[in-house]
């Protein structure tokens, strides 16, 4: 997006590897106010041209004492405060201003991990109307401390342990924060960042909206009149949204292609084709591919795409989301080397590199619940933005061993179906983020009939969350955990034994690979 092109100052993120850096943007857009984020090696020349109100340091993975830990451009200090710019920075973000400007940074006594309750020393604005004394919990995530401020700054709260929570230079206009307000776990750090915004003059008025008219003058400037493109629809909310936008914009010369890999839920291909047409009205081509995929044949998604329409595209639609960038290994050249991988199975980077298709991918900078927004605004049913997340590959990431039609698949699908329907009867569906069964590749001994079995092991989860980002686990009650369990071991032949996953994220990821 053109940051020229939206009603709003803009708060720039630099990008020192957090897993929670994107999430900072998310946050702020949340608040009307236009947010962007680039990488912490982008040259002083990119950040000024930007004309930003207020930059933001994220947190990252490293300690600011490493040879090889990442900093701002040289200038940037001199450049924001002659130029009336605030500074805040989360975490690594903090302890890089604070070793930069002459403080001194140390391997804490204790290491802070997790929630934690903080104690303000000091009235300051970018805490709202919070007294000395106030108390209130946060997230913290760092093994490093800000042992010794620079000269300026002052101290605004600390941690229960003793240590710097929140520091300002009121004067440069400089803040730095130990934990992150960007975190559902931070209760308060939404109003952190709202008192931040007031005290820096922040205007507000970004919105949806802006996302949408925004990416249709995108795709009408890449796709030449004669030019044709091609969509794959899974069913799920990214590639509907997606797809929707594109046909906005260029209309039939959209072609949906939707591809049963032989990785679908119970059911999904008659359902989903089923509601494309009634409620979409897109034109839809069904691709079997089921013998391709389960060989797994190498890029079998990519060339059943490019070989199932009569039209040659030359744009390939995909609904990336900012989390799949983010949890992905980031490609080379893009500069984001102080990141680490968190996931495998996102289709960010995995395509064939001779493919001759150009991406579109106008979901990229949003998150989920911005991409559900963005349904509305484009009327695509209720029915598609409620339903919960898939991953790309399908269940294939759901089946941890040995991937097989006839054993793991169907055995997956059905006490998946058990699950789902259960939550659905139950009237809890659209209180959770997401929730599915997964299959393990190890037996149990059990008791069926009154005889000994050595039968499959599955597990299943329900998290709850905003954006997929971080989540806790959803509670269920005893009675519907009891009835669940006894459906899946009556009704599913080889199952004797079910797990309930109940990790948040952090630790853990929602998928299992």
């Amino acid at each position: 997006m053109d940051p020229k092109a939206v009603k709003s100052d803009l708060v720039l993120i630099l990008d020192f590897g957090s897993q929670y850096t994107h999430l900072i943007t998310r946050r702020i857009r949340s608040l009307s106010v236009f947010s962007l984020c680039i990488f912490c090696t982008s040259p002083l020349s990119s950040i000024t041209s930007l004309n930003p109100k207020v930059v933001i340091l994220s947190g990252g993975p490293h300690s600011v004492h490493a040879d090889d830990s990442p900093s701002f451009a040289d200038g940037f200090v001199e450049w924001a405060q002659s130029n009336g710019v605030f500074v805040l920075g989360i975490c690594y973000g903090l302890h890089l201003l604070v070793q930069r400007l002459g403080g001194e940074v140390r391997v804490g006594e204790k290491q802070e991990y997790g929630r934690m309750e903080i104690e303000v020393e000091k009235s300051c604005g970018i805490f709202g109307g919070k007294k000395v004394g106030d108390r209130q919990v946060v997230w913290m995530s760092h093994g490093d401390e800000a042992a010794t401020l620079p000269n300026g700054f002052e101290v605004v709260a600390r941690s229960q342990q003793g240590a710097v929570a929140a520091v300002e230079d009121k004067y440069r206009r400089f803040y730095g924060l130990q934990y992150h307000p960007e975190v559902t776990h931070s209760p308060e750090g939404m109003e952190t960042l709202r008192s931040l915004f007031e005290v820096c003059g922040v205007n507000a008025g970004w919105k949806t909206e802006d996302v949408m008219d925004e990416e249709i003058k995108v795709i009408n400037n890449m796709v030449v009149p004669d030019d044709h493109v091609i969509c794959a629809l899974s069913g799920g909310i990214d590639s509907t949204v997606a797809a929707t936008l594109v046909h906005k914009a260029i209309g039939d010369r959209l072609h949906c292609v939707f591809v049963d890999n032989g990785l679908l839920r119970y059911k999904e291909r008659e359902r989903v084709m089923e509601t494309f047409e009634r409620d979409l009205h897109l034109p839809v081509t069904c691709v079997d591919a089921t013998e391709q995929f389960l060989k797994l044949e190498n890029n079998a998604f990519a060339k059943e795409l490019e070989n199932n329409l009569g039209k040659k595209p030359a744009f390939l639609v995909q609904g990336t989301l900012y989390p799949d960038v983010i949890e992905s290994c980031p490609p080379p050249g893009t500069g984001r080397t102080h990141s680490h991988t968190i996931k495998s199975h996102h289709n960010v980077g995995a395509l064939p590199k001779d493919m001759k298709l150009k991406l579109i991918e106008p979901l990229k900078l949003l998150f989920k619940d911005e991409v559900r927004q963005l349904g509305r605004i484009l009327t695509v049913p209720y029915s598609f933005l409620k339903r919960h997340p898939f991953p790309g590959p399908g269940l294939a990431v759901r089946v941890l061993g040995d991937v097989t039609e006839d054993n793991a698949l169907d055995t997956l699908r059905r006490v998946d179906e058990i699950f789902i329907q259960s939550i659905k009867d139950a009237g809890i569906y659209d209180s959770i983020w997401q929730a599915f069964a997964v299959f393990l590749p190890v037996k149990s001994v059990g008791v069926q009939g009154d005889q000994r079995t050595h039968s499959h092991v599955v597990a299943f989860l329900a998290v709850t969350s905003q954006d997929g980002m971080t989540s806790d686990w959803y509670h269920f009650e005893r009675e519907f955990l009891d009835d669940v369990v006894q459906k899946i071991c009556n009704n599913v032949r080889g199952v004797n034994r079910v797990a309930l996953d109940i990790t948040s994220k952090p630790p853990s990821t929602i998928e299992w690979e």
